[in-house]
């Protein structure tokens, strides 16, 4: 049967119209984007856009929240959730549903599918099948930005010229202030400490994964804490608030790029005997902004892109990969 269908199709040129198609080509690639100053943002109609929304629900009782996230050229998904924001409400329960924008003037639609759940205008979000349902754009901010050092702890940068205390330490100017760019190590090593260190992701709506805004804060330059531009994604081991290839966050607390954001971590390094064998993991607790995402875990292994482990202090490693990814008030305090 298969012989004569085959012969048939060659009886009537078909294989060889076939074969004479042309290929189809790849869409091109959209080109990168990369943004750290916000004055180079204030007339990106996405940038305006983008970000997270909340109201109350018809009834007035229950609340509902979306976070809009940019994929470029007017492109948007967004992702619901019954109940509040992210680490605002522990009962928030994140909808199945896949939804996705354009821009239309002034306005984004979204759809699940081929229907119109919302539309998005200024700074509200209507939807479009729970009856007047209306949320707000809201800026949250780290209830841990600007943290105040404690006594004895060390500023390791606080203002221009601390970055003298990080090998590498490379000062950036933009129109808001000056920053330390992430690619550097501590001058100083630690073993077991507490610290604070607030960061900024650049706008990269083109990028997608581990190519949008990808840096890590690496005590003793061992375990990545992986910081990426992981806003509106699951929150896994290998974004923002997860521990790179060891454990996820309990909940995603990544904020939209170029918002500032925080970590406040306490670290306690691994034990060795005399002999030079490890008898205690290292163990980890964080909050990303300022939300508890790890509590005192261990472990088990360094990550990539770092050292191995063992029984000598390290520093802080501010990995750098190839995004402008920048620090600012960044202190540690040996236990």
């Amino acid at each position: 049967m298969l012989r004569l269908s085959l012969a048939l199709l060659c009886s009537t040129g078909l294989l060889a119209a076939l074969a004479q198609e042309p290929k189809k080509e790849k869409p091109k690639a959209a080109p990168r984007v990369a943004v750290s100053d916000p004055a180079l943002l204030k007339d990106d109609a996405d940038f305006a856009i983008q970000g997270e929304y909340g109201g109350q629900m018809p009834d007035g009782k229950e609340l509902g929240s979306v976070q809009v996230v940019a994929e470029g050229g007017g492109r948007f998904r967004a992702k619901a959730f019954d109940g509040g924001l992210p680490g605002l409400d522990p009962k928030a329960a994140e909808s199945p549903l896949t939804i996705t924008g354009t821009r239309k003037g002034d306005a984004v639609e979204f759809k699940a599918g081929d229907k119109l759940v919302g539309t998005l205008q200024g700074d509200a979000m209507r939807s479009g099948d729970r009856g007047q349902f209306v949320a707000r754009k809201v800026a949250r901010k780290s209830p841990t930005e600007g943290a105040k050092p404690p006594a004895g702890a060390d500023v390791l940068f606080g203002a221009a010229g601390d970055e003298k205390n990080w090998v590498r330490g490379k000062l950036v100017t933009l129109s808001d202030g000056e920053f330390l760019a992430a690619g550097c190590k501590s001058a100083k090593a630690y073993t077991d400490f507490t610290a604070h260190a607030e960061f900024r992701l650049p706008w990269m709506p083109n990028s997608r994964g581990q190519g949008r805004g990808n840096s890590g804060f690496y005590p003793q330059d061992r375990y990545e804490i992986q910081v990426l531009d992981s806003f509106g994604l699951k929150g896994e081991n290998n974004e923002c608030g997860g521990v790179y290839t060891l454990a996820k966050p309990r909940v995603n607390m990544c904020f939209p790029p170029m918002s500032w954001q925080t970590y406040d971590l306490d670290f306690t390094a691994a034990k060795f005997d005399a002999a030079g064998k490890k008898t205690a993991n290292a163990r980890l607790t964080l909050k990303h902004n300022g939300v508890l995402v790890h509590d005192d875990i261990e472990l088990k292994n360094a990550t990539g892109g770092g050292q191995p482990e063992g029984p000598t202090p390290g520093p802080i490693q501010l990995q750098d990969h190839g995004d402008p990814v920048v620090y600012r008030n960044i202190w540690a305090l040996a236990k």
